[in-house]
């Protein structure tokens, strides 16, 4: 006899979070995913995809995976220290990819110290730009200032 949750007849092995689900959560995102994909998937795609998934929100916040070179992932991370607490972390890390990517995909990592990144800025105050003074503005007569302007432009088209 199948044991039941919550005394519903609903078998405990089919229900999740309290609702019968015919996927698991993990295959209803990978398939959400996969349905925004129009081309052919890159390895480094896939590797990207799965990091933040592989090391948790905090530290892929402050790592990001460049590429992929064979079957070694090359991350870039904040400083020496970061360094240093990853390649610790990196058969864990590993293993976590190979869960999520399948094995062979993801063999070898390489963390390297990635130069400071300066976020675009605005200005403070926007500058116009700066031209060159026009000789035509030291004529007083606003007539006589449009048509030498009207002049030059045609002698210069």
């Amino acid at each position: 006899m199948l044991r039941t949750l919550h005394g519903s007849s609903t078998p405990a092995r089919m229900r999740y979070n309290d609702r019968v689900t015919s996927t698991p959560p993990q295959m209803e995102r990978a398939s959400r995913f996969l349905g925004k994909l129009t081309g052919p998937i890159d390895v480094d795609d896939l590797a990207r995809a799965a990091w933040p998934l592989a090391v948790g929100k905090k530290v892929a916040a402050r790592t990001r995976p460049a590429r992929m070179v064979r079957t070694r992932l090359i991350v870039e991370v904040e400083d020496l220290v970061w360094k240093k607490q990853l390649f610790a972390l990196s058969r864990q890390i590993l293993t976590n990819l190979e869960r999520h990517l399948g094995q062979g995909i993801v063999e070898d990592l390489e963390f390297r110290v990635m130069p400071p990144r300066r976020e675009p800025q605005r200005a403070a105050v926007a500058q116009p730009a700066l031209a060159a003074p026009d000789e035509a503005d030291q004529i007083a007569d606003p007539v006589m200032r449009n048509m030498y302007k009207l002049a030059r432009k045609r002698a210069l088209a």
